[in-house]
């Protein structure tokens, strides 16, 4: 099938060569995700001309538009680059509906992405977080130091939490009329404070990460364009104009902040999406 084998092509060369750009030089090129663009629009007009199905590149204008609506949602909420809703508008684009000779999914192909993304993305931040931490031993102790100071209050947070457990699934017991012995209780209790305890401090670890390993005070000499200055809301990068202004402040030194090189999430959630389908199934398995 020419389209699909086009549009996946797309989909794929263009992610990678996004994440690779973004891991050297911490942006995406517009260029990229428009190019994908143009490719699905043209492919899909051709196909939709060829076949008198004009649903197949509305179909695609639909998706893409509505995942570049999403995307710029979790970019003004500060959370995602310019180039990463650009991005995934792209994909949204190229891969409208779930092609064909690949996993099955439940619902739809853009929605399957969009959480596998975050799915994937977890696992893929939280590697870099650790990578970047064995590189910078500052974050290791600042996260250790953070966790020492909140030593008295964590133990006896989780000394409440745990007994706060334990009447949970007492009360659960009664309220179903299923007889639990001490032990169950017990054991019921430790899963979701050990749960609490490890989301605790993977907050701590993150938060560690951003003081230490994302935020840095150069010069103003080494201050560039594509920097992102610490007080800035939106993951956007000065511009020659603004660079200028800065440096006729008369400031010697400002703080940048930088993130998660987060482009090379894309073509492994899009891969994992088309190899294994559904995420959350097996996040689901996972945890069952």
């Amino acid at each position: 099938m020419p389209y699909q084998t086009i549009v996946l092509s797309t989909a794929f060369l263009g992610s990678t060569i996004s994440a690779i750009w973004d891991l050297k030089t911490t942006e995406i090129p517009d260029q990229i995700p428009y190019i994908m663009i143009a490719v699905a629009l043209i492919t899909y007009g051709i196909q939709s001309y060829a076949e008198s199905n004009y649903w197949i590149v509305l179909n695609s204008l639909i998706v893409g538009l509505s995942l570049l609506g999403f995307g710029f949602l979790m970019y003004y909420l500060g959370q995602w680059g310019g180039g990463d809703a650009k991005l995934l508008s792209a994909l949204g684009f190229l891969l409208p509906a779930a092609p064909s000779g690949f996993a099955s999914l439940l619902g739809s192909f853009p929605l399957s992405l969009l959480f596998n993304l975050f799915l994937v993305g977890s696992v893929y931040m939280l590697a870099y977080a650790l990578v970047l931490a064995g590189m910078n031993k500052k974050i290791i102790e600042r996260f250790v130091s953070d966790v020492k100071s909140s030593s008295n209050i964590f133990l006896a947070g989780s000394a409440v939490l745990f007994i706060m457990f334990v009447f949970l699934n007492l009360f659960i017991s009664n309220l179903f009329s299923v007889q639990s012995s001490a032990g169950f209780l017990i054991a019921n209790s430790v899963f979701p404070l050990l749960a609490t305890i490890s989301i605790f401090l993977i907050w701590k670890f993150a938060k560690a990460v951003e003081d230490v390993g994302f935020r840095k005070k150069i010069p103003i000499s080494k201050l560039k364009i594509g920097d992102v200055i610490l007080e800035s809301k939106l993951w956007e990068g000065i511009t020659e104009k603004e660079l200028n202004t800065i440096k006729r402040s008369g400031k010697r030194f400002v703080w940048v902040k930088e993130g998660v090189r987060f482009a090379p999430a894309f073509p492994l959630a899009l891969l994992f999406t088309l190899y294994f389908g559904d995420g959350i199934l097996l996040f689901m398995k996972f945890v069952s």
